[in-house]
């Protein structure tokens, strides 16, 4: 319990001082399901290769139409290009770790505690932030050993050479829209089960290593070293210098989706308004 109190500070703050007692109105919950990413390595695919993901979050209902969700989730996202493998031949994995921020509007009038609204469909969107770290397997041709290597220090397509001056290196952390809809229900006064499907839209191309066209893999060797080289350019038959590698007119996306419970702060924390009373 003493763990989710500063969870609870939190929400409180969030809320106007008239409300900051309404304990009812505020929930704590927990989510699983799945992410999966959207981007130049599956086709733009929505249900591509999705992976386990996670999260916890807090809820304040402001009325019985409109919520405040602040959200934490990790989890991870993968891609390949298996229907070009010989001319691509590109794949990667990242963790991604995100914070989000967003309203719930509901379509039906709906309130934890009052049974006569005990489900509705909803919509939400907001703003976040998340960071991501895409990696790619590659065998050391001595050892037969295969290992992931982070892509971003290597610089893949040229970034942070003067040769390639409009390259610069991208940043790990980005900003998000988080957007999509569910559908919650209130079996009791106190509990809230909910499954949803949101969205979120990046501002980067760089979520999978994969952007714009192939840089000089001779320079690459030279400056980067071997490995650089090797997952700049993973085709069978080098490709040439200038060649497309990904489509630079469409930022990343990836998904998360998921099943959750969460019980109302009435639950977790009534016991203390009887204990000052007292």
């Amino acid at each position: 319990m003493r763990r989710l109190a500063p969870i609870a500070i939190a929400c409180a703050l969030a809320l106007p001082a008239h409300a900051q007692l309404a304990l009812g109105d505020m929930e704590l919950g927990v989510g699983v399901g799945g992410m999966n990413y959207i981007g130049d390595l599956n086709n733009q695919g929505m249900l591509g290769a999705p992976h386990w993901a996670g999260g916890l979050f807090c809820r304040i209902n402001w009325d019985n139409r409109w919520a405040l969700v602040l959200g934490a989730a990790a989890g991870q996202v993968e891609g390949g290009s298996p229907d070009c493998m010989a001319w691509r031949n590109l794949s990667f994995r990242s963790p991604i770790l995100e914070g989000t921020m967003r309203m719930e509007f509901n379509f039906w009038p709906y309130g934890q505690g009052d049974m006569r609204f005990r489900w509705t469909p909803f919509i939400f969107g907001g703003i976040g932030a998340f960071h991501f770290n895409p990696k790619a397997l590659l065998e050391d041709p001595a050892t037969h050993e295969a290992r992931w290597h982070e892509l971003q220090p290597l610089g893949t397509e040229g970034q942070g050479l003067e040769e390639y001056a409009g390259r610069t290196p991208y940043a790990l952390t980005q900003l998000s829209m988080p957007f999509g809809l569910g559908v919650k229900w209130t079996p009791t006064k106190t509990v809230t089960l909910s499954a949803e499907y949101g969205f979120r839209k990046s501002w980067t191309d760089y979520l999978d290593d994969v952007s714009t066209t192939y840089a000089d893999n001779a320079l690459l060797r030279q400056r980067r070293g071997e490995v650089a080289a090797a997952l700049a350019d993973r085709s069978a038959i080098p490709n040439a210098t200038g060649i497309k590698r990904g489509d630079d007119s469409l930022d990343d996306w990836y998904a998360y989706f998921n099943v959750s419970v969460s019980v109302s702060f009435d639950l977790l924390f009534g016991w203390m308004r009887k204990k000052r009373c007292d």
